[in-house]
């Protein structure tokens, strides 16, 4: 790896941990959702990364992945639709594919 990829990963890794730490409780809970794009989905990416991509789940079996998180399960799921996390077809959730996903990186 160039000096310039490892800078610019470490700086990366530093965000992402900060952005953690600042906006999810020791229990793992989400404090609230940051407002910038950018922390927002480090956090929804968080959140993705504990879904099993290999299950298709209802849209009542996401509120209850989501409702430990954060009360506002709504939000949180229309969320991780919009930013192309998850796929909806019929009321049914599929995890798209990491690299469909928006990604926080290349937001300045």
């Amino acid at each position: 790896m160039s000096e310039q990829v490892t800078n610019e990963w470490s700086k990366n890794e530093k965000l992402k941990n900060a952005v953690l730490r600042n906006f999810f409780t020791e229990q793992g809970s989400i404090k609230q959702l940051p407002s910038q794009l950018k922390k927002r989905l480090i956090v929804l990416e968080h959140l993705a990364n504990q879904l099993n991509a290999n299950i298709k789940y209802t849209e009542k079996e996401i509120n209850e992945f989501i409702r430990p998180f954060n009360e506002d399960f709504a939000t949180i799921r229309r969320e991780l639709f919009i930013h192309k996390f998850v796929n909806r077809n019929n009321d049914i959730y599929e995890v798209n594919e990491p690299g469909e996903w928006r990604d926080w990186k290349t937001l300045k």
